[in-house]
C-alpha cells in the first residue's frame, strides 16, 4: 500500500521533471536549435499542424534555421505562422525555403531568458510540492482508517520527503545547467 504511494509519487514527480525539460528545450541559448520552432503550428489545409510535419526544419549553423516545406504552396502559411508565433525573428522567404536568422543575443536578452528558465523551474517545484501534499494526504488517510500505524505513517512521510528533496534537487541541477548554457557566450 505504501509502496504504491511511493511509486506513484516518484512517477508523478518524474513527469514534472520531464515537462520542465521540454519547457527548457524551447528556450534559446547561445546556439540556436530547432526546438525554438517546435511549438509553432501551421495552417495545413484548415488543420493546425506542427511546423516539423509540413517541412524539413534544420539548424544550418549557430544562428540560422532553415525550413524547407514539402509542398511549395506551404511557404506562405509557414511564413505567417512564424510571424504570428513572435519568436523574435522575421522569416526570409526565397521561393524555395525559409530561413530564420537569429542575431547574437545581448546580455540583457540572456538575463531575460534566465528569468524565464527560473520561472519554469519554480513552476516545476510547485508541481512537485503539490504531489508531495497529495501523497502525504493519502498516507494520513491510511493512518486515519487504521490501515497503518502512527510509526509507519511517520516513516512514510519521511520517505515522501526524501523523494521530494531528490526531485527538487534535480530541478535545481537542470536549472543550473540551463542557466550556464544560456549565459555562455
Amino acid at each position: 500500500m505504501l509502496n504504491e504511494i511511493y511509486d506513484n509519487t516518484k512517477k508523478q514527480m518524474k513527469k514534472s521533471i520531464e515537462a520542465l525539460k521540454r519547457d527548457f528545450s524551447t528556450l534559446r541559448t547561445g546556439k540556436v536549435t530547432t526546438n525554438i520552432v517546435d511549438h509553432i503550428r501551421v495552417d495545413y489545409y484548415g488543420t493546425p499542424t506542427p511546423l516539423n510535419q509540413v517541412g524539413n526544419v534544420i539548424a544550418l549553423d549557430a544562428t540560422t534555421i532553415s525550413i524547407t516545406p514539402w509542398e511549395k504552396s506551404m511557404l506562405s502559411p509557414i511564413e505567417k505562422a512564424i510571424q504570428s508565433a513572435n519568436i523574435g525573428v522575421n522569416p526570409n522567404n526565397d521561393g524555395d525555403f525559409i530561413k530564420l536568422y537569429f542575431p547574437a543575443m545581448t546580455s540583457e536578452q540572456r538575463q531575460q531568458i534566465v528569468k524565464q528558465a527560473k520561472a519554469m523551474g519554480e513552476k516545476a517545484k510547485i508541481a512537485i510540492r503539490n504531489i508531495r501534499k497529495d501523497s502525504n494526504k493519502d498516507i494520513k488517510e491510511l493512518e486515519k482508517e487504521k490501515e497503518i500505524t502512527e510509526d509507519e505513517s511517520k516513516k512514510a512521510h519521511s520517505e515522501i520527503q526524501k523523494i521530494t528533496d531528490s526531485s527538487i534537487a534535480e530541478v535545481d541541477r537542470l536549472f543550473s545547467t540551463k542557466q550556464a548554457d544560456i549565459l555562455k557566450v
